[in-house]
């Protein structure tokens, strides 16, 4: 595909007209680069050209204060990159490496300018973000922290994505390869295994030597000399992508048992991650802590994990990465502990005798577990669907989930998850219950909005399976949408808890804090600022009636819905941002303090940088908050 297939199809070149194209092909070189090549590196001057890939895998990578290279972002065919330096006429903000072998149109920096000049809405593109001013107070904050962290401990193994550690090339053999020949190149290469790929390239499966000894040497009577790699390989091995995560690739690997790990983009073998690889950083306390939660087999060892939790944070936190993937990272480990309490609790009920009965079941998470969203004190949000079994079996069902749930909430609370003061937990009988009883409950919640059931909505809706089968979750969020299909005004009644609330600023920008009680003098960062981004952006994704988990993900598909433009998505993001980091610092500090864990805190003792950020965000979430007003109190009129 040519250079002006790729640009026709991307923002903001899809607008321009094709002698604009033609003269951007005339002048673009064409140009190759090796795997792992520095096509350029952060603070180096503009090489004065905009690159697309026209086959290939870049890295975008930055230094982080400690001046460690991290992976913060990817680009793909058809993807630009290196077109900042154009419009700011500064250094690279960021560098760009290749993961695999990558081609590149070179377009020159003047004619992208040129075409600017005439049309207006490129330069915007390219400078939306940086004219942010709460992105650029979150900024200089978080740049602060950094420099005062007094512990500086490298976080960043644990957030290294596969892309930076995998093996590449990979060894590779073909269907038709003697068993004999590829032993012998596993012990010439020092090699433990080997991808087998069929005459097209693609992955068919893999060897290792586990393979070897299992079906050739170890079967009596099995003779090598006419075995071939598709006699002896794995089908269908495990894979992942070049930019998952080191801590996912390392549970999922203990996981399951394996030690060789192909990494495939878009089915093409661009590597290979070993078990070893990723015990290079186990002497990083994150990175242990994932591996204990696997292999805990005691309530109390959840407990150690729980606790641990800080460290993670802190070390995230020090190392100024952004606060969505370290809510994204805390809210994994929060999941794993209770999957595996969940296992727990299930082996300690069959010691007893009690057998679940054979129904499908799904145990989910709700509220900011629901969102991957968790910081370090959530408390229990869950609930259970079943299958629809027949009314007969509902005394079995009842004998074995009643006691079931009971436990399994006071072994989370045991754990360090408090227990919900409005009893949104799966003990509670009203948050238990065949799939179209859910059906039936969502239903009246839609169409009976009293205060109490939109209040449980609210909690519901960012919903998501936690353990056993998910389809029963995706059915009854099909429900959710259908219902408010058919009931759209209910949006509205979501909506009014929050306008009872405004943000806390008085006069001339002024903080409104507690006046009395345990909070005196301070106010809630979630309940008077965070809160009313994530429920507005929420009501807008049940209007438009798609799925994500996050807030982050949401405003980007709202952006490509064109319901919010990508300034006012950079203005939540940075805003949520910012809530965040001083919510997580805040609960880090009471913590190591001994002090139980808040989202309060008092405005007064912040940095004058910081109480301007925070005043932007509250404005950004109050301006959000009057939009859904006027937006959703249409249908009410």
């Amino acid at each position: 595909m040519g250079l002006i297939n790729r640009l026709k199809d991307v923002e903001p070149f899809n607008q321009l007209p094709d002698e604009t194209f033609e003269e951007f092909a005339h002048a673009a070189i064409l140009e190759l680069f090796p795997a792992h090549t520095h096509i350029f590196n952060q603070h180096d001057p503009p090489t004065g050209y905009l690159y697309v890939i026209k086959e290939g895998l870049v890295e975008i990578v930055a230094l982080t204060p400690g001046g460690v290279e991290m992976v913060v972002d990817y680009r793909k065919d058809g993807s630009f990159f290196g077109g900042t330096p154009i419009f700011t006429n500064e250094s690279y903000t960021a560098g760009a490496r290749t993961v695999k072998e990558t081609e590149c149109y070179l377009i020159p920096a003047e004619l992208i300018a040129k075409a600017a000049q005439n049309y207006p809405h490129i330069t915007e593109h390219f400078t939306r973000a940086i004219l942010s001013r709460v992105r650029s107070l979150y900024s200089d904050m978080v740049g602060e922290h950094a420099e005062k962290a007094l512990t500086r401990v490298e976080a960043y193994p644990f957030q290294k994505r596969l892309s930076e550690i995998m093996s590449t090339p990979v060894e590779t053999c073909g269907l038709d390869t003697p068993v004999k020949e590829l032993a012998c190149r596993l012990i010439l290469k020092g090699i433990g295994a080997m991808l087998v790929c069929d005459t097209t390239g693609r992955l068919a499966g893999i060897i290792t030597e586990h393979d070897l000894v299992a079906k050739i040497v170890a079967v009596e009577g099995a003779e090598c000399s006419g075995a071939t790699a598709a006699d002896v390989m794995t089908l269908q091995p495990f894979t992942m992508s070049p930019d998952t995560y080191m801590y996912e690739a390392a549970t999922y690997m203990m996981g399951h048992k394996i030690k060789h790990l192909p990494v495939l983009d878009r089915d093409e073998v661009v590597g290979m991650v070993t078990l070893h690889d990723l015990m290079k950083y186990r002497s990083q306390k994150s990175m242990l802590l994932v591996g204990s939660v696997r292999e805990a087999s005691t309530i109390d060892a959840l407990i150690t994990a729980k606790l641990e939790l800080v460290k993670v944070a802190r070390v995230l936190l020090s190392e100024a990465r952004s606060p969505f993937e370290t809510m994204e990272i805390l809210s994994y480990i929060h999941h794993c502990i209770m999957q595996r309490g969940f296992e727990i609790v299930l082996d300690e009920m069959e010691e007893q005798g009690l057998m679940p009965p054979d129904i499908r079941f799904c145990l989910f998470i709700m509220g900011s577990g629901g969102r991957k969203e968790m910081l370090l004190d959530p408390d229990q949000d869950n609930g259970i669907i079943y299958e629809d079994f027949a009314d007969e079996l509902k005394d079995e069902v009842d004998a074995f989930f009643v006691p079931f749930t009971e436990r399994l909430v006071q072994v989370y609370a045991q754990i360090g998850y408090p227990l919900c003061n409005g009893e949104v937990m799966v003990n509670n009988p009203i948050w238990r219950g065949r799939l179209k009883e859910w059906q039936a409950r969502v239903s009246n919640w839609i169409n009976v909005p009293e205060p109490k059931k939109v209040m449980y909505s609210t909690i519901f809706f960012d919903f998501m399976p936690l353990v056993g089968d998910p389809s029963l979750c995706q059915e009854l969020r099909e429900t959710v949408h259908e219902e408010l299909r058919k009931t759209p005004r209910f949006l509205y009644h979501l909506l009014e808890n929050d306008l009872n609330h405004k943000a806390p600023l008085g006069l001339l920008g002024r903080f409104v804090v507690e006046r009395e009680g345990v909070n005196k003098g301070k106010l809630s960062l979630k309940k008077a600022g965070s809160v009313f981004i994530v429920d507005c952006i929420r009501m807008f994704v049940l209007e438009q009636a798609f799925d994500a988990a996050s807030s982050i993900e949401r405003l980007d598909e709202l952006v490509n819905l064109n319901v919010f433009n990508q300034e006012t998505a950079e203005h939540l993001k940075a805003a949520l941002e910012a809530f965040t980091f001083l919510r997580l610092r805040n609960e880090i500090f009471l913590i190591d303090e001994g002090e139980p864990p808040t989202d309060y805190i008092d405005p007064h003792v912040l940095t004058k940088n910081e109480q301007d950020l925070l005043r932007e965000a509250f404005r950004v979430a109050a301006k959000l908050q009057d939009s859904a007003r006027k937006h959703f109190g249409r249908g009410m009129l």
